[in-house]
This record gives C-alpha cells, sequence and structure tokens, in this order.
C-alpha cells in the first residue's frame, strides 16, 4: 500500500511538472503587438523606442522599464496589460508609460 501511495506521488508531481512546462511554453507563444494594430496605433507603439517622435516620450524610457511590461527587464519581449495576448518589445514604447517605482 505504501509503494502504491509512492508511485501516485512521484507520477502526480511528473505531471504537475509536464503541466507547468506546457503553460509556460505557452505564454512564450503570444504574437507580438503590431504597430499597425489600431490600438498600437492610438497608443502611439514603437518597437524600436529610439524611433519614436512624440512629445510624452522622454529619452530612455522603455517598455522595459514600465510599470505594466509583465516579462523581466532582461527578456528581449514580455506581456503587457495595455495589450492582452500579445508580447511588446522589451525596447518598445507608447503613451501608456509608467515608470516602474
Amino acid at each position: 500500500m505504501e509503494m502504491e501511495r509512492r508511485i501516485f506521488v512521484m507520477k502526480l508531481v511528473t505531471a504537475s511538472c509536464m503541466l507547468g512546462a506546457a503553460t509556460g511554453a505557452h505564454a512564450q507563444a503570444k504574437p507580438m503587438v503590431n504597430e499597425a494594430d489600431p490600438q498600437a496605433v492610438s497608443l502611439n507603439y514603437k518597437a524600436d523606442a529610439s524611433k519614436v517622435k512624440h512629445a510624452k516620450y522622454q529619452s530612455g524610457q522603455a517598455c522595459s522599464s514600465c510599470a505594466l511590461f509583465q516579462g523581466k527587464a532582461a527578456d528581449a519581449a514580455g506581456g503587457c496589460g495595455i495589450f492582452p495576448g500579445k508580447q511588446v518589445a522589451a525596447k518598445g514604447w507608447c503613451t501608456a508609460y509608467a515608470k516602474k517605482a
């Protein structure tokens, strides 16, 4: 009986790890925001902040340093609360930029 419980727990842990890995892979598969998307246009989103020509833009601002950016600072892209289901470029920028505290 004890051995069956151990096998069950080991299988449960293995299945949980596999599910976690699959979920992580799915998160990476999100499409990038297209600059031509109507929402991106309305927020003046640019995938490369060095190409931004907007009065609100300040040198050094980028998605990776924005409070809405859901990736790590070192990531090339990550999720954004403004563009659900899509990723933004870490070097990007839009008018919804809010500096991380």
